[in-house]
């Protein structure tokens, strides 16, 4: 017979101890966890997102998903953005995370997610930086930053914990205060003043750049000249709404699900209602991990990555397995309590 799970809280801080200089284990387990999607192993259906009419910059998405193999788990995140957030001084962003016994459906686990979903991104890009550039005869070493805020730092962290090594690093943002506050984070994590650049032009970022990162909290297209991407670098389009759609078109592109990114007026949903098709798209990452596609070297290449929450599933239960083998799970006693049919 089935046991009911006890059910444990994880908190931020227990989160960001698992994670904290893992970052190459984050990154493995977020490839294995595209492997499992492009396989068929997993169920990721539509997010849903809740927004409101007095506030239409603010949302709260609802991202379920299933994924087997090692993970073996069902589950939902629950993210909110609220960009208002940021001129009180606390993160746009907040996020929980419930984790569900595939075999019972019980729901054992409440982890904190802004954290967990912060890894997941930062390390997705991170892999597909990785797997590019070496698709493409070497990695980059001149990284511009364009948006600077949480998952910038994230990306950052998870590109150098994935051995990339820069010569230079270039920031930009449409506040001085927050470029020149990363830009001071930057030149703690690196040790020295690496050639890191405040540049006020997005185009001098861009075409100082060899790996481009968007991490902006964009609502649609404001970088829209081709020639800015001449020297065809490559592209880690985390923010989804920050090109044009001639860019686009202009690019070799892959996504982490065609599906799932062609929605909600990202730049490659914009180009597809622009062009009528999908063809501009190239593939997945899944399709690179695998060989079935290889970037070219004379084209800007753009990863644009919805954010699956198959690998948010993945990244928790990396968390929850690493903090219940160190005897530190918080479990919520009798938290499940009417478990008799007839009482």
């Amino acid at each position: 017979m089935n046991q009911v799970p006890s059910f444990a809280v994880v908190s931020g801080a227990q989160v960001d101890r698992v994670l904290s200089g893992r970052e190459e284990e984050v990154v493995a387990t977020i490839e294995a966890a595209y492997r499992l999607h492009g396989e068929g192993q997993t169920v990721n259906p539509d997010s849903y997102f809740l927004r409101f009419p007095d506030r239409p910059s603010s949302r709260i998405i609802a991202l379920p998903a299933s994924i087997k193999g090692d993970v073996e788990v069902h589950g939902i995140k629950w993210i909110s953005s609220f960009p208002e957030n940021v001129a009180a001084g606390i993160p746009r962003a907040s996020a929980v995370l419930i984790l569900n016994d595939a075999e019972t459906g019980y729901p054992f686990a409440c982890l904190e997610s802004s954290i967990i979903s912060a890894a997941r991104t930062a390390a997705s890009a991170a892999l597909a930086a990785a797997r590019l550039g070496e698709a493409r005869g070497q990695r980059p070493t001149r990284v511009g930053f364009f948006g600077v805020g949480l998952i910038a730092r994230y990306v950052h962290r998870y590109l150098a914990g994935s051995g990339f090594a820069f010569e230079s690093i270039g920031v930009h943002d449409v506040s001085a205060e927050y470029a020149e506050g990363f830009a001071g984070y930057l030149r703690r994590a690196e040790g020295e003043d690496r050639g890191i650049t405040i540049h006020d032009k997005a185009e001098d970022l861009i075409r100082s750049s060899d790996l481009v990162v968007f991490a902006t909290v964009a609502g649609e297209p404001h970088v829209s000249d081709p020639r800015w991407f001449a020297h065809n670098p490559l592209v880690l389009h985390v923010s989804l709404r920050d090109l044009s759609p001639e860019i686009v078109l202009d690019s070799w592109n892959i996504v982490d699900d065609i599906e799932h990114c062609m929605k909600a007026n990202t730049s490659p949903h914009l180009a597809e209602q622009l062009v009528g098709n999908r063809e501009f798209v190239a593939g997945t990452l899944y399709d690179v991990l695998t060989g079935a596609i290889t970037p070219p070297a004379d084209r800007p290449v753009v990863f644009s990555p919805f954010g699956l929450g198959v690998l948010d599933m993945a990244v928790a239960k990396y968390v929850y397995d690493r903090v219940r083998e160190t005897d530190g799970l918080h479990t919520v006693p009798d938290f499940f309590h009417e478990l008799k049919r007839y009482g």
